[in-house]
């Protein structure tokens, strides 16, 4: 007599459900990886933004300060050099406020072509108080429309500069409109005080191709306007357009010339007789 036992075998479920469970797992995993590339790409164009806002500021900051190096380079040398002579002339940026006390409220713009001569007595803009410009001063403003207005040959950057002279203020040192070693009677021993505005823009990055010519018209002196959105750097903010404006206060005098006599004990004898030369 043969004995039968029943063997138990496992249960094997249904191809079906099997590949089912395969696809939910495969679909994570997928899920997991678009949401890693994801994350990866948004930090990767962060990084990009990070860095390309970098290199324009810092290329903007360029472009400010190469005009008042050259600014200060120009007003600190010889008597005799010709952009000495341009910018402390009647018809420049300087002498234009200490040749005639009437101008002491105007703003004197001009836009920076350092490719050339950085600054043209013929190409300059005089804004006078309560609007509008000396006339036949118009062509001051740099123009995005032309090339020869850029810093340089890649029609990046341009700077545009305004003078004007700084206003009074209580805190100032006093007789700082003096120059040390002169007497206070004398006109030509009156020291000035300047404000100078470089501001540098990109206008291939504006919103509007007239946006940026159309703030360059505006006023960089703050104290002349109620809404700072009336300025050069509130309009370009408002507009969209990379903008940086440096500041600078020029101190501007007279070298007063000083007498150098012989030291004590020294000469001929004769006391009737100065032994002196007069130093510039």
């Amino acid at each position: 007599m043969t004995d039968h036992k029943m063997l138990l075998y496992p249960k094997i479920q249904a191809s079906s459900t099997q590949q089912g469970a395969v696809l939910i797992v495969v679909l994570l995993f997928l899920v997991l990886i678009i949401l890693g590339g994801v994350i990866a790409v948004k930090n990767s164009t962060t990084d990009l933004r990070l860095a390309t806002s970098d290199q324009i500021n810092t290329l903007l900051v360029q472009s400010a300060d190469n005009a008042n190096q050259n600014i200060e380079q120009s007003i600190n040398g010889g008597s005799s050099d010709p952009m000495y002579i341009a910018m402390t002339s009647s018809g420049g940026p300087f002498g234009h406020f200490m040749s005639k006390i009437g101008n002491i409220d105007d703003e004197y713009i001009f836009c920076f072509r350092p490719r050339g001569e950085f600054f043209n007595i013929n190409r300059a803009t005089i804004n006078v108080p309560g609007g509008g410009n000396v006339s036949g001063s118009d062509n001051g403003y740099c123009n995005p429309a032309v090339p020869d207005d850029y810093v340089s040959q890649r029609n990046a950057s341009m700077t545009q500069v305004s003078v004007s002279l700084t206003p009074p203020n209580p805190d100032y040192e006093v007789f700082r409109n003096y120059t040390i070693g002169q007497d206070g009677s004398k006109i030509s021993s009156q020291a000035f005080l300047f404000d100078i505005n470089s501001t540098a823009i990109l206008p291939s990055y504006a919103g509007s191709s007239t946006a940026a010519a159309d703030c360059l018209e505006q006023t960089s002196k703050y104290e002349s306007v109620v809404d700072k959105d009336d300025t050069i750097a509130g309009c370009m903010a408002q507009a969209g357009v990379p903008s940086t404006a440096l500041y600078e206060m020029a101190n501007v005098e007279n070298q007063s010339q000083r007498t150098k006599c012989a030291d004590l004990g020294v000469g001929n004898g004769k006391s009737t007789e100065l032994l002196c030369d007069l130093i510039p």
